[in-house]
């Protein structure tokens, strides 16, 4: 193990007020930052970094903490190009959307799942995350849910099962029986490989009574609740969410005030996805009205091959200033600090003495690039775990 120092840091994000300015992010200006092995050890002015076995000049460019993606959906196999193409030239299309990347996953090898799994996790990382949560929910029988969580577990220790993403196929007719599957015999396949369990908590999903029983036969095997909320309307997914004490709520896309109260006064991080709203034309999520309401967001790219097949942070920040009445500061965060809340994480998001060193040096003097430069690639180097990536 070796300590390296960042030096020659124009604009330092630490996302902890104590260690700069008094803002939310925490900014050092002229910084530098001292990693030991896989731990941050020393943040503050560049002229009074420590010695240390090696040094990087940063070239007075900015550095932030790596992305933490809370919410994403990457082991599947095939893709639905002619679903997104219909959709976006206004045509039809009834070629079956989740179960066609069902019937594509079930097909397919465990090597073809873990290569497709891990380019996925390449690309994202390439783009600044560091940390990224991802999720079962294409296999939809006990066996593909339970091989989709232990390929996964391979990779990130942020592991969720979603067995109740859809009704499986051979259950159409039969959705009570296929809850007792996802609460039973799969469940019992699936505890094993994950730390958290999610449902599609939706019209032509599961509703609310269903959801609540998904979760609670979860919490009982030691999983944690997380839910998909209110994306494509009303409904009782998010009070659902913090009466459990859910992680998080994702998607949030059509809220009622008390939805928003009850956001506000629990521990539940409300995630958004404006990759989904994006690739759908939907309406976005008020990331304002639930910010001045003292609600913690998150911000993730919900990276699946159907609503959303973007892997980059970088991107949904830029939506959500535009589109969602964030500042830059403030998606930011949320794409940082407030990933690592709806993971209830404290090791991460964040640069401080402690932290794990996940750090992504920028091609720019300041994080509002990401948002000011939409598109560009502005990801100059990646150090996860105090080595550098890339």
């Amino acid at each position: 193990m070796s300590s390296t120092a960042i030096v020659n840091i124009a604009t330092l994000v630490t996302n902890d007020p104590s260690l700069g300015d008094t803002s939310p992010l925490g900014q050092v200006r002229d910084a530098a930052v001292v990693i030991d092995g896989d731990r941050i050890v020393w943040t503050g002015g560049s002229s009074e970094a420590p010695a240390t076995d090696d040094r990087v000049d940063a070239g007075g460019r900015a550095v932030i903490p790596g992305f933490v993606d809370s919410h994403s959906h990457l082991v599947f196999a095939g893709d639905r190009t002619d679903e997104f193409n219909a959709r976006m030239s206004g045509r039809p299309y009834g070629a079956g959307g989740i179960r066609t990347t069902v019937a594509a996953t079930r097909a397919a090898s465990d090597a073809e799942l873990e290569a497709n799994l891990t380019r996925l996790l390449t690309e994202a990382l390439r783009q600044g995350t560091t940390t990224i949560e991802t999720k079962s929910g294409y296999g939809l029988t006990p066996e593909d849910e339970a091989r989709a969580l232990r390929l996964a577990a391979r990779h990130t220790d942020e592991v969720t099962y979603l067995g109740a993403h859809i009704v499986a196929p051979e259950y159409a007719d039969d959705p009570a029986g296929y809850v007792d599957l996802v609460t039973g015999t799969m469940l019992d396949a699936c505890a094993p490989h994950a730390r958290w369990i999610d449902v599609f908590c939706e019209r032509g999903a599961f509703d609310g009574d269903q959801a609540r029983a998904v979760l609670t036969a979860g919490r009982a095997r030691g999983l944690h609740p997380r839910i998909h909320a209110n994306q494509l309307t009303h409904g009782p997914g998010v009070r659902l969410a913090v009466e459990l004490d859910a992680a998080s709520a994702d998607h949030c896309t059509h809220l009622t005030d008390a939805d928003v109260d009850a956001l506000a006064a629990g521990r539940t991080v409300a995630t958004l996805l404006p990759g989904a709203e994006f690739s759908t034309r939907a309406a976005w999520p008020d990331a304002r009205r639930l910010l001045d309401a003292g609600v913690t967001v998150a911000l993730s790219t919900d990276c699946n091959p159907g609503s959303s097949f973007t892997s980059s942070v970088p991107f949904c920040i830029a939506l959500a200033v535009r589109d969602m009445g964030m500042t830059p500061d403030e998606a930011l965060w949320s794409a940082t600090a407030g990933g690592a809340a709806a993971l209830r994480r404290t090791d991460v998001g964040r640069i401080a003495p402690g932290a794990r060193a996940d750090l992504v040096l920028l091609d720019a003097p300041s994080h509002v690039h990401l948002a000011y430069r939409p598109g560009v690639p502005l990801v100059a180097g990646v150090w996860r775990r105090g080595v550098r990536a890339f």
